[in-house]
């Protein structure tokens, strides 16, 4: 039986059985798991991120050739960038843009999106643009977004830093109301924390079209994530994340300072969080520790990018499935009916 459906005009504009897009989670979300989303009825967005050419060749190209000649799921195939790295190199992006499979959206993130933005509407392509407070939203409208992603700091991965970063449950209605005042047509959808169908619904209810969804799909068989961060993942309670700039300088990643970076607060973590300065002037020790712990898969050291959704995540499965069990979950709830005890 299919599950039930959500109609609304995120869902129209896109194609879409379900109001869900696939975070585009750069080394996670690869050919794979982008297929498995598109083929389930949301939004998918291979994680071109860095902008390596390489990996965005073989990760696009494996999920156009996994969807085959299954046309309504590759209308849902895009990709997204970080708008500060495709700023240095535009290789990736360009590439894509020559494919003789158009994607059905590009994500910009993390940086001025205006550049790219006119060179994706020259191409007919929507764009998406992942923000993470009011203040960013008329850039991101004049850089030509028809879809805003409200970015609550409760996401895993980079978003807003600590000191400025927004909750997603105040962050949505707000960006919301502004919309529906300055810019009505455009599109909503809320991340951060979002992992089940309740998250989905209340993001609805909330004002969003619809959400991003990253964790909940980052814990799935499909992700190129490694096996053994994914089950480690699921000893973790939300409390068990941190968001600081640590595992940005041990992997020597130069981020610009507003945003920094959610994962499982871990042993290598925890010992630098009081020495942040001392770790950014002479992080070479500490870097050789992490690389290790990297090489070992030893989560004491190696990071897991989760955000604080992974306490509502305790086993790994198929993309699909995790789809499905959200769509119809919140179906029930936006039509009144309760869920049992235990969430679907």
């Amino acid at each position: 039986m299919k599950p039930p459906f959500i109609d609304n005009r995120f869902v129209r504009r896109f194609s879409l059985s379900t109001p869900v897009a696939l975070a585009p989670m750069a080394l996670a979300t690869g050919g794979e798991l982008a297929a498995a989303c598109a083929r389930a009825g949301a939004l998918a967005l291979v994680g071109g991120g860095y902008g390596d050419l390489e990996w965005t060749q073989r990760e696009y190209r494996g999920a156009v050739n996994l969807l085959g000649d299954d046309a309504a799921a590759l209308a849902r195939l895009g990709c997204g960038f970080i708008s500060w790295k495709l700023a240095e190199d535009r290789s990736a992006l360009d590439w894509l843009l020559d494919q003789s499979h158009r994607p059905a959206s590009v994500m910009l993130s993390f940086g001025d999106p205006s550049r790219f933005g006119r060179i994706l509407s020259d191409h007919g392509i929507p764009i998406i643009c992942q923000i993470q407070t009011i203040a960013q939203l008329p850039a991101a409208l004049e850089a030509g977004a028809s879809v805003i992603v409200a970015q609550g700091c409760e996401a895993g991965g980079h978003g807003m830093n600590a000191f400025e970063g927004r909750s997603t449950f105040t962050l949505v209605p707000e960006m919301a109301d502004w919309l529906a005042r300055h810019a009505p047509e455009t599109i909503l959808l809320a991340a951060g924390g979002i992992a089940d169908g309740r998250g989905l619904a209340a993001s609805m209810m909330l004002g969003a079209d619809g959400a991003l969804i990253g964790s909940r799909l980052w814990a799935t068989r499909e992700s190129m994530a490694a096996a053994s961060a994914k089950h480690a993942s699921l000893a973790a309670s939300g409390d068990d994340t941190a968001r600081s700039g640590i595992f940005d300088i041990l992997r020597s990643k130069n981020w610009p300072p507003q945003f920094d970076f959610r994962a499982i607060r871990n042993r290598l973590h925890k010992k630098w969080e009081q020495r942040i300065d001392e770790l950014r002037s002479s992080p070479e020790a500490a870097i050789e520790d992490y690389l290790e712990g990297v090489g070992a898969e030893d989560y004491d050291r190696a990071h897991i990018t989760v955000g604080e959704a992974i306490g509502l995540i305790n086993e790994i499965l198929p993309a699909e499935q995790v789809i499905e069990t959200i769509n119809r979950a919140a179906a029930r709830l936006l039509a009144g009916e309760a869920l049992d005890k235990q969430p679907e």
